[in-house]
């Protein structure tokens, strides 16, 4: 419960995005590419687990939360089991990391050991972002631009002969702008799901201090925040699509436009739990079948 499962396709979004984007460009590597989706994963689940045992210990979660249940606020695992939880993921995540470091070199050791302290601080530390309207681009960020740059990079590291082990920069043609470009979908639907969530909660984050975006800016502006990161996922493969390097097969995720408007209907006039749980798991749901369409579609060029 406090590893949050349904979460974790915001995890593996990005990865698979830059897997198909790395087979498109020739220099797919499945090593990287699984470690590198089980350390994503691992970030994934260590952050569920911060977020569960910092929100309670700094009394965020409270009954009148409408979210889905909290093991450490609702009593029902201590909370130093949860921190020791925490701290037991992060180190398997390091533990992954050490082959993707041997792989990608200082980069990495970048990318990884911030994106676990972007994981800790997001609510815990003496000034948590998260509680300062910052979570948003925390999001964006890691779920999204370093994520899928980052898979990509590994990927075209290894599969680069010149490069030796442990490259103190980046080598030429490791990160390139169809990878910054390719990871703005999963960016903005991975917010998306941040949205949702904290306008579920504004009204009681606000009571206990904990000043999201949305508790800034509101429901309207956080509804159009919303409409922006959407938008821009569908927005992306249309402009892969008019390249002819990808074509067509680019605007596979627009197929899953239906149940994107289905999404934003309820987003867009309900603020309570029992509509916007299920519409949590529902963007989710999304988010992956967009990627897996878009990986599909970027890859389709090489593969047909």
């Amino acid at each position: 419960m406090a590893a949050r499962p349904q979460t974790l396709p915001a995890g593996a979004a990005p990865v698979i995005v830059g897997m198909g984007l790395a087979v498109h460009a020739g220099v797919f590597a499945p090593l990287p590419a699984v470690a590198a989706l089980v350390g994503a994963l691992l970030i994934q689940v260590g952050t569920n687990f911060a977020n569960d045992y910092y929100d309670a210990v700094k009394g965020a979660d409270t009954d009148d939360r409408e979210g889905f249940t909290r093991v450490t606020a609702g009593g029902l695992i201590d909370a130093e089991e949860v921190k020791r939880a925490m701290i037991a993921t992060y180190g398997l995540a390091v533990v992954v990391g050490v082959y993707l470091v041997a792989v990608g070199g200082l980069p990495i050791v970048v990318v990884g050991l911030s994106g676990i302290a972007a994981g800790i601080l997001y609510t815990g530390g003496p000034f948590p972002y998260g509680y300062r309207g910052l979570g948003d681009l925390f999001v964006f960020v890691y779920f999204g631009l370093v994520a899928v740059t980052g898979t990509y990079y590994v990927q075209a590291v290894a599969s680069a002969s010149a490069v030796g082990t442990f490259p103190m920069a980046l080598p030429p043609g490791s990160v390139t702008a169809a990878a910054i470009t390719a990871s703005l979908p999963a960016a903005g639907l991975s917010t998306a799901i941040l949205v949702v969530n904290n306008i579920r909660d504004r009204e009681t984050d606000r009571a206990a201090g904990k000043k999201t975006l949305a508790v800034y800016l509101g429901y309207g502006w956080s509804r159009v925040e919303f409409l922006l990161m959407v938008g821009m996922a569908y927005v992306v493969p249309v402009i892969f699509a008019l390249d002819s390097q990808y074509g067509l097969p680019a605007l596979a995720p627009l197929l899953t436009l239906p149940l994107a408007a289905r999404i934003l209907k309820t987003v867009l006039t309900r603020t309570d739990g029992e509509a916007l749980n299920p519409t949590l798991e529902r963007v989710g749901q999304t988010l992956f079948a967009h990627s897996v369409l878009f990986a599909l579609g970027l890859a389709a060029p090489q593969l047909l």
